[in-house]
């Protein structure tokens, strides 16, 4: 009930902004599904559903505040809301919040990846903005090699994009 809850505050939060609900829903099923099938543990899923669907937080208070919304911008103005938010959610811990609140503050940073719940949030962000940003095969390819690591993520990237094995192997 808690994923169903969230969705609902953030669907809120992003009032108006259709493309932007869409977009945390799919991450957040793709999120889901990656952990599920990676078979994480139970905590760690939790704090990924919840990242998954707060990820974008930042979006709207950094167009507010500075007129656009590129990556960092999302990942220094996000955590501050997604805190505020987390408070009406008394079965999430202050050390779950502060793990969201990190990966909501890493979400567009591909070093230094330290857990499942980061790496896999990457992963499914990137299988949604590859199709929202249309973007190149060779594009896919690179990301690919250099960030998705789940034997899941790269399966349905593989699947969606129609990457073969040889191009993502660079042969």
């Amino acid at each position: 009930m808690l994923n169903e809850k969230l969705i609902m505050k953030m669907a809120e939060f992003n009032g108006g902004d259709p493309k932007r609900i869409q977009h945390f829903t799919k991450v957040f099923e793709y999120a889901h599904l990656i952990g599920t099938l990676e078979e994480i543990d139970g905590k760690t899923q939790k704090i990924l559903d919840i990242a998954s669907i707060m990820h974008d937080i930042g979006i709207r208070p950094s167009e507010e505040k500075y007129g656009r919304c590129d990556g960092k911008l999302q990942e220094q103005e996000g955590p501050a809301y997604a805190r505020e938010m987390l408070k009406s959610f008394p079965e999430v811990t202050p050390d779950e919040t502060e793990r969201v609140c990190f990966l909501i503050g890493h979400h567009h940073t591909y070093t230094g990846v330290d857990g499942a719940d980061w790496q896999i949030l990457l992963e499914a962000d990137f299988l949604v903005n590859a199709y929202e940003d249309e973007l190149s095969a060779e594009s896919i390819c690179t990301f690919k090699e250099k960030v998705f690591r789940t034997k899941t993520g790269t399966e349905l990237l593989k699947m969606m994009y129609g990457v073969k094995n040889s191009e993502i192997n660079g042969g």
